[in-house]
């Protein structure tokens, strides 16, 4: 089994964010299986390896680098160009090509098509992020009625909805990290999450959305956009509601009902097995299998199969337009 390097431009300040946790996460649950370690590649950072040193190492053909940090996958794959590199893939839009020599890992189902479209000729596979088991419903007397992030939240909902909210219930607005997450939604009756307006100026996709699950887990109700990852699970009217539904006093009529005439969401344990820390590590499992077993393959191999390149497209449709008129005509 190869050792596994993740590579992040930084773990702390500037590049504090849900990506960065995630994906830490996951050098944790592969540390279970194998060996793997963080390397840092913008800055350097104190008992972290440092890409540039690290590349001056002889016989690196038995690692596996794994990139994630989406703005800088492209320098990435021509810098790793003659290494083994998996794709951790969180987001999607930043138009850039990924080679076949790559296999993808995506976090959701929604990015897992979106390679299969855009990398056909790439091994690619499932490995939805993880909610850790601290996220669970504790059952206790909930004291906030609606939470709400700033980060990430649309202009309507921090300008429109929420200040219409605090007329009517105990609204709470947190605007910095919060160290007990899984506590915090366990004293929030609603929560709300719209990230559709974030994600359009950033011109990426909504990677996954941990936090809406994250709050699912812990008994509370939310009514989120449905954008991206967040579709993967998220299910309006069955086990969520969507925001910024038509008008703002048709959203504060359904939240208000709901917090009038509470009812109980009935998710069960099983809705979120996907993402717990057991399977998970099975995936991991067979993935990472998989991945040494490609590599060793790669080594002795070239890739023989035909790209969908843009020049191709143009080709096939071509041939596709020429034959109906052959048909038709001759």
């Amino acid at each position: 089994m190869r050792k596994l390097y993740f590579l992040l431009p930084g773990t702390d300040g500037k590049f504090a964010c849900g990506g960065l946790w995630a994906e830490l996460k996951t050098v944790h649950l592969v540390q279970q299986i194998c060996s793997a370690e963080v390397v840092t590649y913008r800055q350097r950072e104190q008992d972290k390896l440092f890409l540039d040193d690290l590349l001056k190492q002889p016989k690196l053909d038995d690692v596996i680098f794994v990139i994630s940090w989406g703005f800088d996958i492209a320098k990435l794959v021509t810098k790793l160009k003659s290494y083994n590199v998996v794709y951790h893939a969180h987001s999607t839009g930043y138009k850039f090509q990924i080679p076949a020599s790559i296999p993808i890992m995506a976090v959701s189902r929604n990015t897992m098509g979106y390679w299969g479209q855009q990398s056909p000729n790439s091994l690619i596979y499932y490995l939805p992020n993880q909610i850790s088991n601290e996220f669970q419903n504790f059952h206790l007397e909930r004291d906030i009625d609606v939470l709400v992030q700033a980060r990430k939240s649309s202009e309507y909902l921090i300008k429109e909805l929420i200040p219409s909210l605090q007329q009517q219930c105990q609204v709470c607005v947190v605007e910095s990290y919060v160290e007990d997450l899984p506590g915090l939604f366990n004293r929030a009756k609603v929560y709300l999450y719209d990230s559709a307006e974030y994600w359009a100026q950033q011109r990426v996709s909504e990677g996954f959305g941990l936090q809406p699950m994250e709050a699912l887990a812990c008994g509370c109700q939310v009514f989120s956009s449905v954008n991206g990852g967040l579709s993967d699970y998220l299910d309006p009217g069955f086990n969520c509601y969507k925001i910024a539904g038509y008008s703002q006093e048709y959203d504060i009529q359904r939240i208000m009902k709901l917090l009038n005439h509470p009812t109980s969401l009935g998710l069960s344990e099983e809705f979120f097995v996907e993402h717990r820390t057991e399977n998970i590590i099975q995936r991991l499992q067979v993935i990472l299998d998989q991945l040494n077993d490609f590599f060793d393959h790669k080594a002795h191999h070239p890739n023989n199969i035909k790209g969908l390149s843009r020049r191709r497209i143009v080709k096939l449709l071509t041939q596709r337009i020429f034959g109906k008129l052959k048909k038709k005509y001759f």
